[in-house]
């Protein structure tokens, strides 16, 4: 805008200039004459000269002067007599004149007295044209210059301190939108932007509160598992404090004890693996180092998290996989752990050669997952409705997925008559 002002002024400052130069022009000491004063001198000066002089001052259409060769009036039908006109002065006050010419030589002259008005008024003309030209190109160039800050410098300063109220982290004023404005729709996307922020922004503060209540429900699943350690091992710490110096026999309760101290410390593991995992991935920090397998590691994996014996396996075909085998152990961890917690029913396990994959379906007999929450249960501390009073972190299947994706593998859930988890193993 600044510079549209300054052009303004330059603006002016040359219609300025171009008033004073028709001024100077039209203002010499040659003076002005028109054609039609050309005529009519040449006509009265050839009249003159043959001797056809008025011989009456009878009002004519033009007021001149017929001087004969010293300087006497031979005709004058001025309105003003008081003073005869002579060459000099016609030529000091810009007169129209011409001389009478009879046989070569000068016999006199002829003098109009009101060439002066005349010139003096097409100059007056001249100059009104332009200033009210000029007029007219200052008012347009002036009430563009308004229209222009109306339509575009305003809005664009109000679109930049909406900007600095979006920067400063007020999401909730509007960005003010005339009727009229040009930039409306561009307006329109800003406010829009402005509304998609407070929406990132407000969910970003729910996953934030839900996160810390995830951690606190953590630190609940975490002391339950512990507590139920800690009061085996008083028990047995008891048992054996009773029967010291003596042989003590182990009844089928201390092996259900023992046995217990395992699951709930396998329970602790898994819990905190998924955490520890998920944190990495958050922090951008999580590493895959995938080796060349036997696939009879799949079965050794399953044996381990089958305390159960809830797994009906079928035979895997052999060939050699390429696999993380910590992170797969985690993957299959997850998924029969989710089946114990969840379904409580057997598991069924088969495998087959899939293109360049080894695909492994881990199914159950569960109630399953509704059809509308399938594409939501593999993401992050998403638990399903059906869960029921059942605790968990909802990271189970999350951190199965991701580290599947990692090892270049799939993950994919279906549900039918149970859930059904199918993993694309990479081959070597």
């Amino acid at each position: 805008m600044k510079r549209y002002y300054r052009f303004a002024i330059f603006l002016i400052l040359l219609l300025t200039v171009g008033l004073l130069a028709v001024i100077k022009l039209t203002d010499t000491d040659n003076g002005f004459v028109a054609n039609d004063d050309v005529i009519l001198l040449n006509e009265i000066a050839h009249k003159a000269a043959s001797g056809d002089v008025p011989s009456d001052n009878t009002a004519q259409a033009r007021e001149y002067v017929i001087l004969d060769i010293n300087g006497n009036a031979l005709f004058d039908n001025r309105s003003d007599r008081s003073e005869v006109p002579t060459v000099e002065t016609a030529i000091q006050r810009r007169y129209p004149y011409n001389y009478i010419i009879k046989n070569n030589q000068i016999t006199g002259s002829v003098i109009l007295t009101d060439g002066e008005k005349r010139f003096d008024r097409l100059r007056t003309t001249i100059i009104l044209i332009y200033v009210g030209c000029s007029l007219v190109l200052i008012t347009a160039m002036l009430a563009f210059g308004a229209y222009i800050r109306k339509t575009v410098i305003l809005p664009f300063d109000k679109m930049k301190d909406f900007a600095s109220y979006v920067a400063a982290g007020d999401l909730e004023k509007p960005l003010e939108m005339d009727k009229d404005n040009m930039f409306g729709a561009f307006s329109e996307s800003f406010d829009i932007m402005r509304e998609e922020l407070k929406a990132s922004k407000e969910r970003e503060l729910a996953l934030q509160k839900k996160e810390r209540e995830l951690v606190a429900s953590l630190s609940h699943d975490l002391k339950t598992p512990v507590t139920g350690i800690k009061l085996t091992s008083e028990l047995m710490a008891a048992v054996f404090s009773q029967n010291e110096g003596q042989e003590l026999t182990v009844t089928p309760d201390m092996t259900v004890k023992m046995n217990n101290i395992y699951k709930r410390a396998e329970e602790i593991n898994v819990l905190v693996s998924d955490l520890f995992s998920s944190t990495l991935e958050d922090l951008g920090e999580f590493k895959v180092s995938c080796t060349d397998e036997n696939s009879s590691v799949i079965s050794e994996i399953i044996s381990k998290y089958d305390d159960r014996g809830l797994v009906r396996l079928t035979e895997i075909p052999q060939v050699i996989i390429h696999i993380d085998r910590i992170w797969l152990s985690q993957v299959i961890g997850n998924i029969i752990s989710n089946s114990y917690k969840y379904a409580g029913t057997p598991i069924d396990v088969h495998s087959h050669i899939e293109d360049k994959f080894l695909e492994v379906s881990v199914s159950d007999s569960g109630q399953g997952v509704p059809d509308d929450e399938i594409e939501l249960i593999t993401n992050k501390f998403y638990r399903g409705k059906n869960h029921g009073d059942k605790e968990g972190s909802g990271l189970g299947l999350y951190i199965a997925k991701m580290l599947m994706d990692k090892m270049g593998g799939e993950l994919t859930v279906t549900s039918n008559n149970g859930l059904c988890v199918r993993l694309l193993i990479p081959l070597s």
